[in-house]
């Protein structure tokens, strides 16, 4: 026990530029241990057939010598998934507005929607193909489908979910349904609804890929299919390895926007 007088224990302060080292070296370690894995069971323990995961040196030996091509396709993906996901957005909070808005609303379409997100979407990629034709249409269609049901899920959630308080508050200061919605509700929901971004974002690149296997004439999903058709898996897996690499890209600039519009999270919530 300390005793009167004494001089309280001084807080450790972890540098800003110590914590910046630190949070890098934690995914530069996992891509490290991710590699170590590839190779030891593709050449120092052969324990996968080459057919199924090549050896990196011949995933990077593809890429050297077909990199115009694959980078031509990782810009194509880029675009359809990053397209695919703003209509998403757009669509998924109005949606999500309408029914915080309305119970009946709610009742009547809540059901209709998660029926749509239960339905296995590459069992439509044969009938958006018949009705849209091949190209960018029915690839954007697909990562819509895939993406929208969980940016609805958090908005509404939002919406619905603000603190009593802050809603009391509001009601103190005879604040009007919208000033209420745009000074109270909207900012409270924010939190809620990137959460459902993040997890709308991974699911458009499955859904611009799973478009491109349908009804692609290009993009790593295309070439994915094509290298191996003609057994070519170190070609299809640098195409693999370009696809995770967008999806990690596309998610941490999601994060980032997160930390850069809602800065008051952070401060107002505990850290692990």
């Amino acid at each position: 026990m300390a005793e009167a007088g004494d001089t309280p224990p001084a807080r450790r302060v972890v540098p800003h530029g110590s914590a910046a080292v630190t949070a890098a070296g934690w995914p530069a370690l996992g891509l490290a241990v991710a590699i170590g894995g590839w190779w030891l069971v593709t050449s120092a323990f052969p324990l996968v057939h080459p057919a199924v995961l090549p050896p990196l040196s011949e995933v990077l030996t593809a890429f050297q010598v077909k990199s115009a091509e694959l980078i031509s396709g990782l810009a194509m993906t880029t675009l359809e998934t990053v397209a695919g996901f703003l209509i998403s957005v757009v669509a998924g909070v109005l949606i999500g507005l309408l029914l915080a808005a309305s119970r009946a609303a709610e009742r009547m379409f809540s059901p209709l929607l998660v029926a749509i997100n239960a339905v296995p979407k590459i069992a439509l990629g044969p009938l958006l193909v018949v009705s849209l034709g091949w190209g960018q249409r029915p690839i954007l269609t697909m990562v819509f489908l895939l993406s929208f049901f969980p940016i609805v899920l958090s908005t509404a959630t939002g919406l619905t979910s603000t603190p009593a308080e802050l809603a009391e508050l509001a009601r103190s200061l005879d604040a009007s349904r919208w000033q209420t919605f745009r000074k109270v509700r909207f900012p409270a929901a924010l939190p809620h609804i990137f959460v459902g971004l993040k997890v709308a974002m991974p699911l458009a690149a499955i859904g611009a890929v799973i478009g491109e296997f349908q009804a692609g004439e290009g993009g790593l999903g295309y070439q994915i299919v094509q290298y191996s058709g003609i057994a070519d898996s170190a070609t299809a897996w640098a195409a693999i390895t370009l696809l995770a690499a967008m999806s990690v890209a596309l998610y941490s600039a999601l994060v980032l926007v997160e930390r850069l519009a809602l800065p008051w999270v952070r401060e107002t919530t505990s850290e692990r």
